[in-house]
C-alpha cells in the first residue's frame, strides 16, 4: 500500500504545476484573441481606471490620438489631460466640464460629439460613447470609451450644405426671373391673370422656403399647411375662420411641394367664390397619419368649407381642380376627390407617404401638433 500511494501523491504534485500552466496558457490565449479583436477594430477603444487614467488603448486609438499606450501610461494623468485638454478656441478645458468623464461619477452611459487634440496639436471632431465598468459587486471601477473620428463626415456635411445653399440661391433667382418674364408676357393683358400666376409662384416659393429651412431633407406637415394658408389668413385677419386639427409629421420634399400647391388652389377658390368670400364663412382642415391596407404610411386630409354661398358644381374645371384630381393620384398613387356640396366644397386627399431617405429624414412621427 505504501508503494502504491507514493506514485499517486507524486503524480498529483506533478499535476498541480501542469494545471497551473494550462490555466496560464488558456488565459494567455484568451488575452491574445482579445487583443487581436481590439487591435483590428476600426473604432478607437480606451479603458479607464477609477482615476480616469487610461490603462489600455487599442491600435486604432493610438492612430487616432498620435500617442502610444506606453506614452499615455508614462504621463500618469487622466486621459482628458492628454487628448481633451483644450477647447478649439484655445481656452483650457477642465476635466470637470468633460461630458466623457461624467460616465464614471454619474454611473451613466454618455454619448455625444467632442473635439480632441492630436499629439501634433491639431483639433479633430469625434463621436463617443462612454460607459461605466462594474465589478462582480456592481461597483463602478472604471470606464470604457469608444471613439470615432468624424472629420470626413463633418467635411462632407459642410460640402453638402454649401451645395444646397447654392441651389437655393439659384432657385430663388429662377423664381425672380420667372416673375420678370411673366410681367413682360402679361403686359397689356388682364392684370388678374398676372396676379393669379404670381400667387401660384409665391405658393411654390413658400413651399421651397419651408424645405430650405430643413435643408431639403423633409418638411413639417403642419408647417406646410400653415405656410400655405398664411397669406390668406393675413388678408382675412381672423384666425377663427380656420380650424386645423391633426398630428404633425415629416413629409418627403416632393409630397410637401405638391400638397402646398393643392392647398393654395383650394384657398384661392375659397377666397374668391367659397366660404371665405363672405365674413361668416370658415374652413376646417382635418388630417390623420396611419397605415393603409398595404402597410404604407398614408396622409388622409379633408378640407371642408362651411358658412359660405350655396355651392353648385362648376361648368368646367380649372387649373386647381385638375392639379388636385389628377396630379396627386398620378404622382403618388393616391386618391383625391372634390365634392361641391351645397353647404360648401369638400376635398378629400389620401396620399401614401414616400419613405424619407438616407439624409437622416425621420419616419412619420405620431405626436400631437401644437
Amino acid at each position: 500500500m505504501s508503494h502504491s500511494r507514493q506514485p499517486l501523491q507524486s503524480s498529483l504534485e506533478a499535476a498541480e504545476p501542469l494545471q497551473t500552466l494550462r490555466r496560464g496558457g488558456q488565459l494567455f490565449e484568451t488575452e491574445r484573441r482579445l487583443n487581436a479583436v481590439l487591435n483590428n477594430a476600426s473604432v478607437s477603444i480606451f479603458l479607464m481606471d477609477d482615476r480616469q487614467h487610461c490603462i489600455y488603448m487599442n491600435r486604432a486609438a493610438e492612430l487616432l490620438t498620435g500617442y502610444t499606450l506606453e506614452e499615455v501610461l508614462a504621463r500618469d494623468c487622466p486621459l482628458h489631460d492628454i487628448v481633451h485638454h483644450t477647447y478649439p478656441d484655445g481656452r483650457p478645458f477642465p476635466l470637470a466640464e468633460c461630458a466623457i468623464d461624467r460616465a464614471f461619477p454619474q454611473n451613466n452611459q454618455e454619448k455625444g460629439e467632442e473635439v480632441f487634440v492630436h499629439k501634433n496639436g491639431h483639433f479633430y471632431p469625434v463621436t463617443f460613447t462612454a460607459s461605466p465598468i462594474r465589478d462582480d459587486a456592481a461597483n463602478i471601477i472604471g470606464t470604457i470609451i469608444e471613439v470615432r473620428d468624424i472629420t470626413e463626415e463633418k467635411a462632407a456635411a459642410e460640402r453638402q450644405r454649401l451645395l444646397v445653399d447654392e441651389l437655393n440661391h439659384r432657385v430663388k433667382n429662377t423664381f425672380a426671373t420667372m416673375q420678370a418674364i411673366a410681367a413682360q408676357s402679361f403686359r397689356g393683358t388682364d392684370p388678374a391673370a398676372l396676379a393669379v400666376f404670381n400667387a401660384r409662384l409665391d405658393a411654390l416659393s413658400g413651399a421651397h422656403n419651408l424645405l430650405t429651412e430643413d435643408h431639403w431633407q423633409s418638411a413639417s406637415l403642419r408647417g406646410v399647411i400653415e405656410r400655405a394658408l398664411a397669406p390668406h389668413l393675413i388678408v382675412a385677419g381672423d384666425s377663427n375662420r380656420f380650424r386645423l386639427n391633426g398630428w404633425d409629421g415629416r413629409l418627403h420634399p416632393k409630397v410637401a411641394v405638391t400638397l402646398a400647391m393643392a392647398l393654395h388652389e383650394l384657398m384661392t377658390n375659397a377666397t374668391k367664390y367659397g366660404a371665405l368670400s363672405v365674413p361668416e364663412g370658415h374652413v376646417s382642415v382635418d388630417w390623420t397619419l396611419q397605415s393603409n391596407e398595404a402597410g404604407v404610411e398614408q396622409l388622409d386630409l379633408t378640407w371642408r368649407e362651411r358658412g359660405g354661398p350655396s355651392v353648385t358644381p362648376p361648368a368646367r374645371k380649372g387649373f386647381g381642380s385638375r392639379l388636385i384630381e389628377r396630379q396627386l393620384p398620378m404622382e403618388f398613387d393616391g386618391r383625391a376627390t372634390l365634392a361641391y356640396e351645397p353647404e360648401g366644397v369638400v376635398c378629400r386627399l389620401q396620399i401614401p407617404l414616400t419613405a424619407l431617405g438616407w439624409y437622416g429624414q425621420e419616419k412619420i412621427e405620431g405626436r400631437p401638433a401644437r
